[in-house]
């Protein structure tokens, strides 16, 4: 019997080639995965850089969605299209700011005074007791608590503030510049992949594109539709600051399913405080808004806008503002469009093999 061949090389001798190839594919395999790892980790770092970066993408989304019908309609210079939409887009919000400003910041100083009043007023028809700091202490401890307390919670608003200008400013800006050539930065995504898949990555991020453009001018027609509404209504049953309560109801409008009893919140408040009267009718107006956003706005934008399922919508809320916090809960339902185009274009439709409808695909 042939004895067996013993194929370890020996102490000083050279590895033969296919145990140096399969050495060298096993290194490769393991950089490579310490590679993704370490990407993952850095974007996890610079998840908030991520984030604005995104909203950037969303105002050139805007943009573009002005700028190609006066190139395209109008015959304007592609040089000239993009300053005359951020023209077109800021100078009726400056005109609206110039025109009801002073209103608008009055009301919402009212607004903020009245409801402290109103959290009272509810205190004492249910019994409910806040501590409040100082409690026990000298009247001087006391004083002196509530004012350091005062003074931490004016600097760490006015903190908050600067960090949502400064993040504001750099949005519009960047902004501007995705809108000013977008191909350039498609591109250079698209760069990133290998060669064989670039013209399924430009393909995927025009159709990302195309729903977030979809997605965002309807859901701007329904924040508007639903601040004018909720400002209306507060205006004819008499509750203070309407155009306040218009101006939050329709911001908050944006967050996905939560939107609209977060916008009821300072309502109720006040009305609370004007008697159970008021009360009611502000109950009433709140549903009444609900229901015609949820009857007849969203079906009349559905024909335009991206279809998500509720649950899916509500579980990205959960756990994009776990990971990335106001911002995220802020941006979660984008966020979900591009997911949902991605999955279906690339995964579904590309690589099972399954046919399935891909969000703004079907536009133009």
């Amino acid at each position: 019997m042939a004895a067996r061949r013993d194929d370890t090389p020996r102490a000083g001798e050279p590895l033969p080639p296919n145990r140096w190839r399969g050495e060298v594919a096993f290194l490769r395999r393991t950089f490579i995965v310490a590679g993704v790892i370490v990407l993952l980790l850095f974007l996890w770092t610079v998840r908030g850089a991520l984030l604005l970066a995104f909203a950037a993408i969303l105002v050139a989304v805007l943009i573009r969605a002005v700028a190609e019908p006066l190139h395209g309609r109008l015959r304007v210079p592609k040089g000239l299209a993009v300053p005359l939409a951020c023209l077109l887009i800021g100078l009726p919000l400056a005109t609206v700011v110039v025109l009801v400003g002073s209103e608008m910041q009055a009301q919402v100083m009212t607004l903020l005074e009245n409801l402290p009043e109103a959290a009272a007023a509810i205190e004492r028809e249910f019994g409910l007791q806040i501590p409040i700091p100082g409690t026990g202490e000298s009247g001087a401890a006391a004083d002196a608590s509530t004012v350091g307390q005062v003074a931490r919670q004016a600097a760490s608003v006015a903190l908050t503030a600067v960090d949502w200008l400064a993040g504001a400013a750099i949005v519009i800006v960047g902004g501007i510049y995705f809108a000013s050539d977008p191909r350039l930065y498609r591109g250079g995504v698209a760069h990133l992949l290998p060669k064989s898949q670039q013209a399924r990555g430009r393909d995927a991020l025009d159709a990302t594109g195309r729903a977030l453009r979809l997605w965002l001018l309807a859901q701007l027609a329904a924040m508007a539709g639903v601040g004018t509404l909720t400002g209306l209504g507060a205006w004819a049953i008499g509750l203070p600051a309407p155009l306040a309560l218009g101006l939050f109801a329709g911001m908050v409008n944006i967050v996905p399913l939560l939107g609209p009893f977060i916008g009821a919140v300072p309502g109720v408040l006040l009305a609370f405080n004007e008697g159970w009267e008021m009360l009611a009718w502000t109950a009433a107006l709140y549903t009444v808004v609900q229901q015609v956003e949820g009857n007849i706005l969203t079906p009349m934008l559905s024909q335009r806008m991206v279809s998500i399922p509720s649950a899916l919508l509500l579980f990205a809320v959960v756990a994009s503002g776990a990971a990335l916090g106001i911002g995220g809960v802020l941006m979660a339902a984008p966020l979900t469009v591009v997911t949902v185009v991605l999955v279906s274009k690339l995964y579904v439709r590309q690589t099972l093999g399954q046919r399935v409808e891909v969000p703004g695909e079907a536009e133009d």
